[in-house]
């Protein structure tokens, strides 16, 4: 289940390291990502020194698009994993044949989506201003669901898996890229200092804003380990659902169908 408190009756969720009211989470993080929007991908790079990319990159080897599906990419921000769905899917139609492939990128902040689209437009690739936590797509619509780095931000995870099952056609797949816990306590200490030092001076550097990537950092120590996140997507419904960490568990990668 997501990760909740009651006290006194008023139901609390994590931002960060602070409990928050349960209703204003999200729009504290809609302010983050206002904040970030403009240099989110710079400093996307710049925090990983590119290695988002090549996990992003995996993560399509695996999702293996193929032409005529319909990708909704929840959490997509500038739409880097829609494009790189299509693209996959093009290049096998190229060869073999087919109708096109198809994607949406669905993402509860505007600003993100702007970003997106400054990066330029193009054929069956549609944009949505929506909650995860309340898809307005029909049911059985989609070959597969997709979220990177954004599980963490929602409020309600249960609600939001719950909704990416509903979605899915019946052996459609569900993929969630997110940075996890590192597999060495070595490992671990050395991924702490850099992302609890380094990361947040640069979001003051680079964007002017060192609380955002503050709670970006401490955002990612509240999530729950590979194994408690997997329990999560089985108990929404998933089936056959599979952990493969990157980088030493630095982040990692879900799977599930809809079986």
């Amino acid at each position: 289940m997501s990760e909740t408190q009651t006290h006194d009756q008023t139901r609390t969720a994590s931002f960060g390291f602070k409990q928050v009211d349960w209703s204003q989470k999200a729009g504290m993080v809609k302010g983050v990502f206002d904040s970030a929007a403009p240099k989110y991908d710079l400093m996307n790079d710049l925090m990983s020194f590119g290695v988002h990319r090549v996990w992003k990159d995996m993560m399509i080897t695996k999702l293996n698009p193929q032409p005529g599906e319909h990708l909704i990419d929840v959490a997509g921000g500038t739409g880097d994993i829609a494009r790189a769905f299509l693209d996959r899917a093009d290049a096998v139609q190229r060869r073999r044949g087919g109708q096109p492939a198809s994607a949406i990128v669905a993402d509860i902040n505007y600003e993100m989506l702007q970003a997106g689209r400054k990066r330029g437009l193009r054929d069956h690739m549609d944009w949505a201003c929506v909650n995860a936590e309340c898809l307005p797509f029909e049911a059985a619509s989609a070959h597969a669901v997709t979220i990177s780095f954004g599980i963490r931000n929602v409020t309600d995870r249960a609600a939001a898996l719950s909704e990416f099952h509903r979605v899915l056609k019946p052996g459609g797949r569900f993929f969630c890229l997110e940075f996890s816990r590192p597999t060495t306590r070595a490992l671990e200490k050395m991924y702490d200092l850099w992302s609890f030092n380094a990361i947040p001076q640069m979001g003051e550097w680079i964007v002017k804003d060192r609380e955002s990537y503050q709670y970006l950092v401490e955002s990612i120590r509240r999530f729950p380990i590979q194994s408690a996140f997997a329990a999560e997507i089985e108990a929404a419904g998933f089936k056959n659902v599979k952990v493969t960490n990157f980088s030493g568990g630095i982040a990692a990668l879900h799977t599930g169908w809809k079986i």
